[in-house]
């Protein structure tokens, strides 16, 4: 039986195109409930796409990268972690490794309806999520990290200011506004040295060679520089590395070139080595700079 039939109240449907669009509901291991969005093409073959800080499974690119899968009739579940979207749970900074705690929670979820996860993809923040969950659990064969951080003490200063660890250690807490001085979230001295001490460096060499990762980064990126987007290459074994021309952080206008280049290693066979790249002596021959074709 189905998952959709098993269960119609976790299982809304959203449009009535050819392909099925379902909201799902899973419990993470925190009893929360995590929400998110199946386009069922009718393959079990499934992706995951995980979105990054601040965000949700309906922003860009998670939605474009879904669609494009589904046109290739390739099922794909996009969904918001705790404290995001329409995701159970309070909101807090940092917090990757409960993420991808999460991430566990919904690829456990799928597997136990018979669907098996080819491939995770995280944008931002979430790509690091999927790197590190690859890293410790070591049983997906294709990962993807868009515009992931490598360095997470940097971008620090941008969000809380100067002296932030000063004034973290006074008053426990950093309160973060928007530019209308609207409060936005709480920065706890816990959930910043969560994310101080979460080792990229380390997640990478830990994941398993027979996992194939896939890193892309836009050359205008003003969040994240493209330049961490090469710290990825030295440290993954099996690994290529896109860099995307005059792509922002969010592919805002480059989003369907991110996903046809997504959707490219995915398809690409595992016995072409292209330009996978094992070490920073071939970085060059890794990086692929694309000019746009839209």
């Amino acid at each position: 039986m189905s998952e959709t039939r098993r269960n119609q109240s976790n299982h809304e449907r959203i449009d009535s195109s050819e392909n099925q669009h379902r909201r799902v509901v899973i419990e993470n291991s925190h009893g929360e409930k995590l929400v998110g969005v199946l386009q069922d093409t009718g393959s079990t073959e499934t992706v995951v796409i995980c979105h990054g800080f601040q965000s949700s499974k309906d922003r860009i690119p998670m939605r474009t990268i879904a669609n494009v899968f589904e046109r290739a009739k390739i099922t794909t579940f996009r969904f918001d972690f705790t404290g995001n979207g329409e995701s159970q749970g309070s909101f807090q900074y940092g917090n990757y490794r409960r993420e991808a705690e999460d991430l566990r929670s919904v690829l456990q979820h799928l597997r136990g309806e018979n669907r098996v996860i080819s491939a995770i993809i995280g944008h931002s923040k979430g790509g690091n999520v999927v790197l590190l969950y690859a890293a410790k659990y070591k049983d997906v064969e294709i990962v993807v990290n868009i515009s992931g951080r490598f360095f997470l003490e940097r971008g620090i200063e941008g969000r809380l200011g100067k002296d932030y660890m000063k004034k973290i250690k006074e008053d426990g807490f950093i309160d973060v506004r928007n530019r209308k001085g609207k409060f936005e979230y709480r920065v706890t001295e816990e959930s910043l040295k969560d994310r101080l001490t979460t080792n990229t460096h380390e997640a990478c060499l830990s994941i398993h060679e027979n996992c194939r990762v896939l890193t892309v980064h836009g050359s205008d990126d003003r969040i994240v520089s493209v330049t961490e987007a090469s710290e990825f290459a030295k440290y993954i074994k099996n690994h290529k590395l896109c860099v995307i021309e005059g792509a922002d952080h969010e592919f805002t206008s480059h989003q369907h070139q991110l996903a046809s280049t997504v959707l490219s290693f995915f398809n690409k066979d595992e016995d072409d080595s292209g330009d996978v790249s094992t070490s920073t002596r071939d970085l060059t021959r890794a990086v692929v700079p694309i000019t746009s074709r839209i």
